[in-house]
């Protein structure tokens, strides 16, 4: 199986070389015979190539098995034509990526790094699907000294293929659908809605409510284990994820993968890239860990070796070792290095219970 890395910009490359360790551990230890090919995203493909998403990327990422992503951007290339950002969207739009999904969860015994009091903050369980590829992100663009306007457009079909995403993932968990959107203002949240309610019918055992973007926001902060699914458009989701990021203990934690039908899947962490600590081996490896989990289950089908990935990694959160932003000292190598030796634990308990089975089978 071949997963490319693209590390691209700040922290980027540090935080993804972590995570390709515990992937290489997996791959030894399981047999799992990954290949891995790192090519270039973002500024320093502007910088090597003059575009931040070059041919040679495109090619390697359509022929592969799953994706790995670190962060784009920075202050570097404010004032250059090409934005950064540019490659990541181009991408999600060359390989068909039209559903994002951010999960968010407050780890039992793990309340006190939520800025929320323990008790709202216990058991908050929420995952967030964002459609990717539509809504003023991409809407046409009119900027002059007085005026500027972003259009927001949705159809019928972006807005099916995303909803059919968080209703099936939602009978994987505890069959809550939340449809964000602003209907009461919004012509494509009308739209929105009457459609969410349209496909919701095909999923009888799925409940389903609405909410307004502004009331759900209110309400993930004083209420959050309300929330089972959270479906919503581009912009709405964006914002909210990053919201629930924050309950959960740190952005640095929270994984995402952009997905499509099909072909493979983008897997990152959701913060930034991070320039101020750049370099300095401080940035949380725990997000994109969080997301090699996600690739091996979601991208990969290996949903045994990323439970114990996962395991390993809330383990590692319970621990002592850990980053600034977790109330820590250690640096962004020793977090990931922590993970790795209890994951090495939890693989030779494994392997130690599987060689037991097969002896007690002998007699």
């Amino acid at each position: 199986m071949k997963i490319v890395l693209l590390p691209g910009d700040g922290i980027g490359p540090e935080v993804t070389q972590q995570a390709r360790l515990c992937l290489e551990l997996l791959s030894d230890r399981c047999g799992l015979n990954f290949v891995f090919e790192e090519r270039s995203i973002g500024g320093i493909a502007i910088d090597r190539h003059g575009k931040p998403l070059p041919q040679a990327t495109i090619g390697a990422c359509v022929e592969a098995d799953a994706i790995l992503l670190g962060a784009v951007g920075g202050p570097a290339w404010d004032s250059a034509k090409l934005r950064p950002e540019m490659g990541l969207l181009e991408l999600r739009a060359v390989l068909g990526l039209y559903a994002n999904l951010r999960p968010a969860r407050v780890i039992k015994g793990l309340e006190h790094l939520s800025p929320l009091r323990p008790e709202i903050a216990e058991g908050a369980d929420v995952l967030v699907v964002r459609e990717l590829t539509g809504g003023s992100y991409f809407g046409e663009k009119k900027l002059s000294d007085c005026v500027a306007s972003d259009l927001c457009t949705y159809t019928r079909a972006e807005v099916e293929r995303v909803a059919h995403v968080a209703f099936k993932a939602a009978r994987g968990r505890s069959k809550r659908v939340t449809s964000v959107d602003k209907a009461n203002v919004l012509a494509t949240s009308k739209l929105w809605r009457r459609t969410v309610e349209d496909v919701a019918r095909g999923y009888p055992d799925v409940a389903l409510d609405h909410m307004y973007v502004d009331s759900a926001a209110m309400a993930l902060v004083m209420h959050p284990r309300r929330f089972d699914v959270l479906l919503t458009e581009n912009m709405f989701g964006d914002i909210l994820s990053d919201e629930m990021s924050v309950i959960a203990g740190s952005i640095g934690l929270l994984a995402s993968a952009s997905i499509g039908d099909g072909g493979p899947g983008v897997f990152e962490p959701i913060h930034g890239s991070a320039p101020d600590i750049a370099g300095k081996d401080l940035a949380n490896p725990c997000g994109a860990i969080a997301s090699a989990a996600m690739l091996l289950e979601d991208g990969l089908g290996l949903t045994g070796e990323a439970a114990i990935l996962r395991a390993a990694l809330d383990d590692a959160l319970r621990g002592t070792v850990l980053t600034a932003d977790l109330g820590g000292d250690a640096s962004c190598s020793a977090m990931g290095a922590e993970i790795r030796r209890l994951l090495d634990a939890r693989l030779a308990a494994r392997d130690a219970h599987v060689d037991l089975m097969s002896s007690n089978r002998g007699f």
